[in-house]
């Protein structure tokens, strides 16, 4: 009854005039946002390191998140295996990194899954994943358990990543495959901005 007569109420002048009154309001405190620092698994803390307070954690205490890494929004970041994101990397949002599959072991075991710890269960499959430096993952990506990312490569958007990426390669599609290299593209940049080249090769 109540729900109802909301309803009716948002529909009159006055409804409209409190939703554009409120609305704001409201969604200033429930969109997502950036929280500055992250305190590791091993307990060092990283000031430079963003992550979105809409990050989940699964298993953190076998994730380990570098310095100046950025994690955008409503992304799921499994530790089951095991997951090291590199120094400088950035993961855009709505991507899964995966460490963990359960897709075998959810039929062997049936309707008794949940009772059998994950460490205990057959064909619980467990993997680690390794993202290296300045590692670029864009927004949708899904990498799957024992996938290791070389130094300076890119995900591209959407992407899902079931082998091995080598350093600086740039891969793309389901399955990704390799459709560039970033320092042949980074080199353009070098070429017309050579004072930044001191910083590119620092790392």
């Amino acid at each position: 009854m109540i729900k109802f007569l909301l309803k009716k109420l948002y529909f009159t002048p006055v409804g409209r005039f409190l939703s554009q009154l409120f609305n704001p309001v409201w969604r200033s405190f429930k969109r997502p946002r950036m929280l500055w620092g992250h305190r590791n698994s091993t307990g060092e803390w990283h000031a430079n390191t963003r992550i979105s307070d809409t990050v989940f954690f699964y298993h953190p205490e076998n994730i380990f998140i570098e310095n100046n890494v950025f994690v955008w929004h409503y992304t799921i970041l499994d530790g089951t295996g095991g997951l090291k994101i590199g120094q400088g990397s950035q993961v855009g949002a709505w991507v899964g990194i995966f460490t963990h599959s359960s897709h075998i072991a959810i039929r062997l075991y049936g309707n008794h899954y949940i009772q059998v710890p994950e460490n205990k269960k057959i064909a619980f499959d467990i993997a680690p994943v390794v993202i290296g430096k300045f590692v670029f993952v864009g927004a949708g990506a899904k990498i799957l358990p024992g996938v290791t990312i070389g130094d300076g490569a890119i995900i591209s958007a959407n992407s899902m990543i079931i082998k091995d990426v080598q350093p600086f390669q740039i891969v793309a599609g389901n399955p990704a495959k390799v459709i560039g290299d970033s320092r042949k593209l980074d080199e353009k940049y070098l070429a017309e901005h050579v004072d930044l080249r001191t910083w590119y090769e620092e790392w």
